[in-house]
């Protein structure tokens, strides 16, 4: 990672880079979040939303947190690419200020009203959006400009979001095209940073065969990955559907398996990334099959690897990574941030299975546990680091 360029100013640390607010605030929010979902769902809690509470849960998970988290990333990731200094000090604080009114608007969406409640939270991913370009842009970096598609995309699934809650009163092609716009940025951000972090490590750690690089065949899997996740998004119960999925997952698992993540035992901060990917193929398997013998594979399960298991794991191992990587920390893994992976990976296992066992209690609220302490930990653990000016080697 390259040395963060930052300009002197009268601001916090926080400030200085896009990824200290937004991977802490939304760290602490998804943990918070998920703590108060399952008391949501029984009953004994209750918001001032117009969203059901399912459609509050996916909402704030998709919109709120996962939001936060692709931001950070860009904010840091986009200095590198262009080679002009981050969003920092005031505009940086806009940005947070207005993606934390998006929460208190969607949370009180009863008290000020449906269209003022969507124009607040989606005007975050706008800012974001606009910011991202104008860097990129600025900075000539063009070939970048590909990932604003999948911020493009969940920009207009979090329109049609707010539309579906209000028309027909709980969210439908909306869920599904936000998880497709998450998963294909995993997709295309992953097959690089993967293959190239795991190649870093091999060289010095453990040298032998390496992980092929970024080529055609990444570059054609991809495709025919989000075009079945755009059949999935609009047909999720078509045969048709169920095919083209099984054949992405297929395709990406051959993959994760060009990538030598069999050799990175050694490094928990490379091989979480590889074990996050592996959801991704997973995810796209129990959809495709779901849609063929619905009877057999309940829809929740590919939603849950799609969403607890990938997004979630590799939000984690990213933010880890980065944050280390930008504060000034040598980039490995102690017993209690590989604990934190481990926590987070078996979050995802154990949602998948409590979707074929919707009767068992345990086996939702051990995942919800899970994940929630694995955010909790990421926050305990990085915190302070995220707070302070980086650290001088």
């Amino acid at each position: 990672m390259a040395v963060p360029r930052t300009k002197p100013g009268n601001y916090p640390a926080i400030l200085s880079y896009g990824f200290r607010p937004f991977f802490l605030g939304g760290a602490l929010f998804s943990a918070l979040a998920i703590l108060f979902w399952i008391p949501l769902l029984y009953g004994y809690l209750d918001t001032e939303s117009l969203f059901p509470p399912v459609d509050w849960h996916i909402h704030e998970m998709l919109f709120g947190y996962l939001a936060a988290i692709i931001t950070g990333f860009l904010l840091t990731a986009i200095p590198n690419w262009t080679g002009r200094l981050p969003v920092q000090g005031m505009p940086l604080l806009v940005l947070f200020l207005i993606w934390l009114a998006g929460r208190f608007a969607v949370f009180f969406s009863t008290d000020i009203g449906w269209i003022a409640a969507a124009v607040i939270d989606c005007l975050f991913l706008l800012a974001v959006a606009a910011a991202a370009a104008t860097e990129i842009i600025a900075g000539k970096n063009w070939r970048n400009l590909k990932v604003l598609i999948p911020v493009s995309v969940l920009l207009g699934a979090n329109i049609l979001f707010h539309v579906e809650v209000h028309r027909f009163g709980a969210s439908d092609v909306s869920r599904r095209l936000a998880i497709a716009a998450a998963i294909t940025l995993i997709m295309i951000i992953g097959g690089r940073i993967i293959p190239s972090f795991t190649r870093n490590w091999l060289v010095r750690e453990n040298p032998g065969r390496l992980p092929e690089p970024f080529a055609r065949l990444d570059t054609g899997i991809i495709a025919i990955s989000a075009l079945s996740l755009a059949s999935w998004t609009f047909f999720p119960h078509h045969a048709v559907t169920g095919i083209l999925m099984i054949v992405a997952g297929i395709a990406n698992a051959v993959r994760l398996a060009r990538w030598a993540g069999d050799r990175t035992f050694r490094d928990p901060l490379v091989l979480v990334l590889h074990a996050a990917f592996l959801f991704v193929p997973l995810g796209f398997v129990l959809a495709g099959t779901a849609a063929i013998f619905p009877d057999y594979v309940p829809v929740a399960a590919g939603i849950h690897a799609f969403g607890v298991g990938a997004i979630g794991s590799m939000t984690l191992a990213v933010m880890a990574r980065a944050t280390l990587g930008h504060t000034g920390y040598e980039l490995r893994s102690s017993p209690a941030m590989s604990a934190m992976f481990v926590g987070m990976l078996a979050a995802g296992v154990i949602r998948i299975f409590a979707a074929f066992f919707p009767a068992s209690a345990a086996l939702l609220h051990g995942s919800a546990c899970l994940w929630s302490l694995s955010f909790l930990a990421y926050v305990a653990l990085f915190g302070g680091k995220l707070l302070k000016p980086r650290r001088r080697n």
